[in-house]
């Protein structure tokens, strides 16, 4: 469900799909995803290993070029289709209007290769300036990233940098030259706790200062609690809950999101508590189950969940859609919860008892 292209816009996606055929079959990795990005904004798009994130991200910027890989729907960028258009035409987008962050800094980098060269080489080609003047502004963009001593770190070989560092350089490296939208694939993977946090805070201040929209991907509710405008969970290749972001910790309804939020740790905890996992294993995405895909993992689901797949229906308004037979928090999904309850299965009976211990968590993001 996609709201009209408007100028606000800076992002039109609908029924993207990409599959990759393998021997056994078609691997539905993105399965029908529709949604829109405004100019300025951050959508936070969430789901565990295996949902989807990063090839739809790669689709949006044209990056599945193997011979396996189809993709089909509709991608508008400032009016222009992008699904379809060539490498050599993306080119032309790339660095300048669509940017992205990748998930290992280790292996986005080129080892043998000085930094600095790795930075102003797409600046070179796209702006055409001088190489002097490439190197003035290659160590203005390390200092704007907040990288110490930038005129000797533009020198250095990647292995000689943290992995916090050269994060922030391929950070630079996709803001050289303004792109309107900067995707973030896991940008924080393999990172410590603090400096997660200074890249993330990293990314919003550049954002904000820069005025683009950015799309943050991530397994972890918490990472975009306060620093996306909308969330869209995904799952086996579909978005199943979309909304702004407070209203969906103040509302959620899928069963899948709930378990995301549960699977977070909480610091409140004594030590050595064992974490919670979300119950059974992602779908087969060459054979799904019928009906809902989050099913045989799902605490509400009853018969109808394993019958009939679930469309994408409104909420309350300001946006909020979701795929579920027995929302969160409506009379369906208490009776559905209660009756799963009264006949003892054992993810329902979990999900009682995580409901207990979450509750705090839920306040604090609901406040």
């Amino acid at each position: 469900m996609t709201a009209p292209a408007t100028a606000e816009h800076a992002l039109v996606v609908k029924d993207l799909r990409t599959h990759f055929a393998v021997p056994a079959g078609d691997v539905k990795a993105v399965d029908g995803v529709s949604f829109t990005l405004d100019r300025g904004k951050t959508l936070g798009i969430v789901g565990e290993s295996g949902s989807g994130k990063t090839v739809l991200s790669r689709s949006l910027m044209g990056l599945n070029v193997a011979s396996n890989s189809k993709t089909s729907g509709s991608v508008l960028y400032e009016g222009k289709e992008l699904v379809g258009l060539s490498p050599k035409k993306m080119k032309h987008l790339w660095g300048t209007e669509l940017a992205m962050v990748f998930q290992d800094p280790m292996t986005s980098l080129n080892p043998v290769v000085k930094v600095g060269r790795q930075l102003v080489e797409h600046v070179r080609a796209h702006l055409g300036v001088s190489k002097r003047e490439a190197r003035s502004l290659g160590v203005e963009l390390l200092r704007s990233v907040h990288i110490p001593e930038a005129e000797e770190r533009f020198d250095v070989y990647p292995h000689e940098m943290s992995g916090g560092m050269r994060q922030r350089v391929c950070i630079a490296m996709a803001l050289a030259c303004s792109p309107e939208i900067l995707f973030a694939d896991e940008p924080t993977t393999a990172l410590d706790v603090t400096v997660q946090h200074q890249i993330l805070n990293l990314l919003n201040i550049q954002q904000r200062d820069r005025n683009m929209a950015m799309i943050l991907v991530t397994h972890d509710l918490g990472v975009v609690a306060g620093r996306a405008d909308e969330i869209a969970v995904m799952y086996a290749g579909k978005v199943v809950e979309k909304a702004p972001a407070k209203t969906l910790f103040k509302e959620m309804r899928h069963p899948y999101t709930q378990a995301l939020l549960w699977s977070i740790p909480k610091t409140a905890q004594p030590k050595h508590t064992r974490l919670n996992a979300i119950s059974g294993r992602p779908p087969d995405l060459i054979n799904p189950p019928s009906g809902c895909s989050f099913s045989p993992r799902c605490p509400y689901a009853r018969a109808i969940c394993h019958q009939e797949e679930p469309v994408l229906v409104s909420g309350a308004g300001d946006g909020h859609t979701y795929a579920c037979h027995h929302p969160i928090g409506s009379p369906a999904g208490q009776e559905a919860f209660n009756k799963n309850l009264e006949e003892g299965l054992p993810q329902t009976l979990v999900a009682a008892g995580r409901m207990r211990a979450t509750e705090d968590l839920l306040l604090d993001w609901k406040g």
